[in-house]
């Protein structure tokens, strides 16, 4: 094995910003595939592409047809998909989730390019536990390992179970959450990689190896092999780890982190994102290298759509489902329609079109046309917890909802028409102050001056809880909204 590894290009972290949490990758060649999960948002699983390990581009989704992924409005937020387990082998690209909804469960798919299609589910009824994942040893046994963490042989192709669950390894003593496990075959051991302590800020990962792919297993000496817990790094709850080897020999890890801003306990508000570290190995343990800062420039998408194509573009999610009677850009030539399901953004039925948010400070801006109807702009945690700014029967108003209240906290008067509104995000209003907020939203009308400035504390996982992150986007509340384009951009 290399002692060091060569660095490709230069790492700016994260290397893909915004809520993409549980990173999976694998290489192809000269290529790396890395998927992620979605929970409760539509389509499901998005997939990127990179020759770098750096820069990353969204290729598509890999659960985009009712057909694959079925969400209900009665499936929670922060329910849905869980943790996919991204894998090459045999000729093709193999992807297992969990799906935490009715009629859910561990599923299976295949394709032979990543960016689609991909197959119909192959369900896993003998298999319980989320996080699976998916390893073949030399004789062409499929194992698949799960949270707990446990394993049992599978059939990949048509979802049948080999015996009962066999416990593997539970991780350092005492700690809590052993999941995401991923089995590999190194040199002459196979490793078991995990992740521990929860996917808060005692969050890490651990290994173990052993001579086969069911053990036993030995815990690496050094475990937690890595963990920001109790320190002052400004990337905290790192954990759900995937290894992948360089062409040129050199192992990388890509993992999961979170940016906390604003005074004490911190908060984060862009979700969980995917960074990426080198790895060294030592006496035939990983040793994980530092998460190199900077400004990260590779896994945004464009600023602007101008809604001109037939189909959307594979970075926009909506909530739960998209029926194209409700959410399309095919009626009004050059402009996205929205047809109202639910009446708010309280309801898990609403129509919504939104796309992560991937900076610390952005500014969003859309034009949209309400004259059949209510609709405007928002920045979405969950039913409980979101701003917007809403335009409809000749007015503007700015609504915050936060957990059990929800209030309308200002009010301007507008002409039928067309209007542009606006959100941008600002610094904290007393920085250093123990209780100072990770940052602020300003909801307005183009060309006037901001309507609110809303703490953004009550859009942060802190608050509201959950496993996902910030997702801005456009809504219809009654009637046909429809909307010309939509501008996102980082702001310095």
């Amino acid at each position: 094995m290399p002692d060091h590894p060569q660095a490709a290009a230069t790492v700016a972290n994260p290397v893909i910003a915004g809520f993409h949490p549980d990173p999976s990758v694998c290489r192809v060649g000269d290529d790396y595939y890395l998927a992620c999960s979605s929970f409760e948002y539509f389509p499901g699983v998005p997939v990127f592409h990179s020759r770098d390990l750096v820069h990353w581009t969204q290729i598509g989704n890999a659960l985009e047809r009712p057909s694959q992924l079925r969400l209900s409005a009665d499936t929670l937020s922060s329910a849905g998909v869980y943790a996919p387990t991204l894998r090459h082998h045999d000729g093709r690209f193999w992807l297992i989730v969990t799906v935490v909804a009715d009629g859910g469960g561990n599923m299976l798919f295949t394709a032979a390019d990543p960016a689609g299609p991909w197959s119909d589910p192959i369900r896993l009824p003998g298999l319980p536990g989320i996080d699976p994942d998916l390893a073949w040893d030399d004789y062409g046994t499929c194992w698949c390992t799960v949270a707990g963490v446990g394993q049992v042989r599978i059939d990949p192709r048509t979802g049948e179970t080999f015996g009962e669950l066999h416990k593997l390894w539970s991780g350092t003593p005492g700690a809590a959450a052993p999941e995401a496990p991923h089995l590999y075959r190194i040199d002459d051991y196979w490793y078991l990689l995990i992740a521990e302590g929860g996917t808060e800020r005692g969050h890490g990962v651990s290994i173990a190896r052993g001579p086969a792919p069911d053990g036993p297993f030995e815990p690496c000496p050094a475990n937690p092999i890595l963990t920001h817990r109790s320190t002052g790094h400004p990337v905290q709850n790192t954990g759900h780890a995937d290894l992948v080897q360089a062409p040129d020999g050199s192992w990388w890890m890509v993992l999961l982190g979170v940016r906390p801003r604003g005074g004490t306990p911190g908060w984060h508000v862009l979700g969980r994102e995917t960074f990426l570290a080198p790895v060294t190995w030592v006496d035939g343990w990983p040793v994980v290298g530092e998460l190199a800062s900077g400004t990260p420039d590779g896994s945004a998408v464009a600023d602007r759509d101008d809604f001109d194509l037939a189909e959307l573009q594979a970075y926009w999610i909506s909530v739960r489902s998209r029926p194209a009677d409700r959410c399309t850009t095919k009626e009004r030539p050059g402009w996205l329609t929205l047809r109202a399901r639910g009446p708010s953004l309280d309801d898990p039925d609403v129509t919504f079109l939104g796309r992560r948010a991937q900076h610390l400070k952005w500014r969003a801006r859309t034009l949209i046309d309400p004259t059949r109807g209510r609709g405007g702009l928002a920045v979405r945690l969950d039913e409980r917890h979101h701003y917007e700014i809403e335009a409809g029967d000749g007015r503007v108003q700015v609504i915050a909802r936060i957990g059990s209240v929800r209030t309308v906290v200002a009010e301007h008067p507008f002409p039928a028409g067309p209007l542009v509104l606006t959100v941008q995000t600002g610094g904290p209003r007393v920085p250093g102050e123990a209780r100072a907020e990770p940052d602020t939203l300003s909801f307005g009308i183009e060309g006037l001056p901001a309507l609110a400035t809303l703490d953004g504390r009550y859009l942060s996982t802190e608050v509201a809880g959950g496993f996902t992150g910030r997702v801005i986007g456009m809504y219809a509340a009654t009637g046909t909204v429809h909307f010309d384009w939509f501008d996102y951009e980082a702001m310095p």
